[in-house]
């Protein structure tokens, strides 16, 4: 399968994962491979969603302008609602979790990203199939991101996935 961005033609390798707003693609042109994400449509029970689109770019200059560790957004198709981003190759940290491979140091990372979000009255999606770590560094491969909310922040909600907790464990039950 093949997908365009704006004027150019991707090669979709694999699927990578469904996520609330979207699909998002291993994808390749020759010279490198991408996340390539389309947005989609599927209703969502528990999430409300203006314009798709015009949010993910304003959550990434928010994102990005704090200083989060995030792959860099490398074009966007308003017309298809498509996303080209960096691809960052490495273990999620629900595959770390899930294989008893974590690590204090992602913690830290991820606390030392909290300092930077809370300050700035938002909160990311704490869900660990949103972080990869790559080379020991932790970065947040969505752009999703919303106002400070505690009960969303990462102590309160989070934290919960981040181990092998009861709600880990309940989710990877239930996904199987």
């Amino acid at each position: 399968m093949e997908l365009r961005v704006n004027s150019k033609m991707y090669s979709v390798v694999k699927l990578l994962g469904k996520g609330k707003g979207g699909y998002s693609y291993l994808a390749a042109d020759g010279q490198g491979q991408y996340v390539l994400t389309q947005i989609h449509h599927e209703p969502c029970d528990y999430y409300t969603f203006g314009n798709k689109i015009e949010a993910e770019l304003r959550d990434y200059e928010r994102l990005a302008a704090i200083g989060i560790p995030m792959p860099k957004l490398l074009d966007v198709d308003v017309e298809q609602e498509r996303i080209l981003k960096e691809y960052i190759e490495g273990d999620t940290i629900y595959d770390l979790v899930l294989r008893d491979e974590m690590r204090e140091v992602y913690l830290e990372q991820l606390r030392a990203m909290c300092h930077l979000l809370y300050p700035a009255h938002i909160n990311i999606d704490y869900f660990p199939t949103n972080f990869v770590v790559q080379n020991g560094t932790l970065y947040y491969i969505d752009f999703e991101c919303n106002e400070y909310m505690e009960q969303w922040d990462f102590e309160h909600w989070g934290s919960k996935y981040w181990s092998r907790t009861p709600e880990f464990m309940q989710y990877v039950n239930d996904h199987q």
